[in-house]
């Protein structure tokens, strides 16, 4: 694998578990949030997260990196979905969308700097960017939802 591709193969390693971690966070805030309609999209948005891990994992094959990803991104995004669990037992929606939209601070962040490097072959890079747009839209939801509820 020369250097190039390397450098592609670990952006997608670490965009896939970004990925991992957003499914993980939104399974765990569906789990436990009562509210029926955040339930369905955060189950939603979890659903949304493996395909983008899928997707990722095959363009990540193709280049001949590993059928599963073991890399660690940022601590920070694995923190911060590791918050929501603490937000959740205290019941209230609030601090869920809360932990949610932080979680996709992070995952948008990565993807943007994943998009900034410059050194993603075409095809790869249009499959981040669709991602990307996803998650920044994900992210915005997040906020607003949970501005909402703080009024």
């Amino acid at each position: 694998m020369n250097a190039s591709t390397q450098s592609a193969a670990s952006v997608l390693e670490s965009l896939i578990e970004v990925c991992r971690n957003g499914q993980e966070g939104f399974l765990s805030a569906a789990e436990d949030i009562k509210n029926p309609a955040f339930k369905t999209l955060f189950r939603e948005i979890a659903l949304q997260r493996r395909e983008f891990a899928g997707e990722l994992q095959a363009l990540a094959t193709s280049l001949g990196g590993e059928q599963h990803v073991t890399s660690t991104v940022p601590g920070a995004i694995h923190r911060g979905w590791m918050d929501i669990k603490a937000a959740l037992a205290s019941g209230e929606e609030y601090p869920v969308l809360t932990e949610c939209e932080r979680g996709e601070d992070a995952a948008d962040q990565e993807y943007r700097e994943a998009l900034e490097q410059g050194s993603l072959p075409q095809n790869i890079r249009e499959v981040v960017e669709k991602q990307y747009q996803v998650i920044h839209s994900s992210h915005d939801r997040m906020r607003r939802l949970r501005d909402l509820l703080r009024d």
